[in-house]
């Protein structure tokens, strides 16, 4: 049965890439702007990867679709992808020394079927000057990172610590992913390269 990823992000698709299992990756058309956020993260990412999945769902009624959505969450606040470099300052200033935490949806809808899962992880963000946050947005694109901020790469110099999954905070939790898999009949464990 043919296997959806149901997101254009290169992270999703790098990690997905870890097993040798064929996939393809289709855009959702989803206005993630229209679902209101009101106050709870795990219903917000659930429901809009939930949508990602119905969205795909008619275009490929005879796959298995995997979708996701991966939030930043910090003083009450869902941080997502930032507009502009205003407000990536903003966003970094916040989670500067704090502790925030990332929430990632994923779904994975069969024929006749829908299942989701939420992954939680906290993250505590090393104390920046406004010199190192300057210097890290004008080394880097952010503006497809929820936070403004990637912890791969140099991006895990603003991080002191994480607790739980660091896949998670790149936006696809592997041990979740292989858990929802397996109840529509695919171990990744039968896929490692």
């Amino acid at each position: 049965m043919e296997l959806i990823l149901g997101s254009t992000s290169p992270r999703r698709r790098q990690i997905l890439s870890y097993f040798s299992i064929p996939f393809r990756c289709e855009k959702p058309e989803v206005d993630e702007s229209a679902t209101p956020f009101l106050g709870d993260p795990v219903a917000y990412v659930t429901t809009l990867a939930l949508e990602k999945a119905h969205n795909l769902a008619p275009k490929f009624p005879t796959s298995i679709i995997l979708t996701a959505d991966t939030v930043v969450y910090a003083e009450g606040k869902i941080l997502g992808k930032p507009a502009h470099k205003k407000e990536m300052t903003e966003m970094l200033n916040l989670l500067s020394g704090r502790r925030h935490s990332v929430f990632t949806a994923l779904a994975v809808m069969s024929p006749g079927r829908v299942i989701s899962e939420v992954e939680k992880t906290e993250v505590v963000c090393n104390k920046l000057s406004d010199a190192e946050i300057e210097k890290y947005i004008k080394g880097h694109i952010l503006h497809d990172k929820a936070g403004a901020y990637a912890i791969q790469e140099s991006g895990s110099l603003l991080v002191r610590e994480i607790h739980g999954c660091y896949y998670n905070v790149m936006g696809l939790p592997i041990n979740t992913l292989r858990q929802l898999l397996r109840q529509v009949g695919i171990d990744l464990m039968d896929w490692l390269q």
